[in-house]
């Protein structure tokens, strides 16, 4: 069975064991989450889709720990001949899928 949930912003495609990167959320390692904006559940005889949501199916995870992204520049340089150089370091939390309830 798997399961499109939302969080952050974006759309995941999940099953159980899958490990994945979502954006920063609260809690510590080890405490379990659940997604309750689950858009589709599928792989089953009829797939089930919401309208947002699916009626009470959520999906469990465990947090693994904190990660960061690579390093990301924004680099400027004018005609004057100035040049500027800033950059930034995007914070996920890695999750395991742990369970699937439709």
């Amino acid at each position: 069975m798997y399961a499109v949930i939302k969080t952050g912003g974006k759309q995941y495609r999940v099953q159980e064991g899958d490990v994945i990167q979502v954006e920063l959320l609260k809690g510590g390692e080890g405490d379990t989450i659940k997604f309750d904006d689950v858009l589709m559940v599928g792989g089953i005889s009829t797939p089930k889709v919401g309208t947002p949501n699916v009626e009470g199916a959520k999906v469990e995870a465990k947090i693994l720990g904190e990660t960061k992204g690579p390093k990301v520049l924004h680099f400027r340089k004018s005609f004057f001949g100035w040049t500027r150089a800033r950059g930034h370091r995007q914070k996920y939390t890695e999750v395991k899928i742990t369970g699937i309830s439709a």
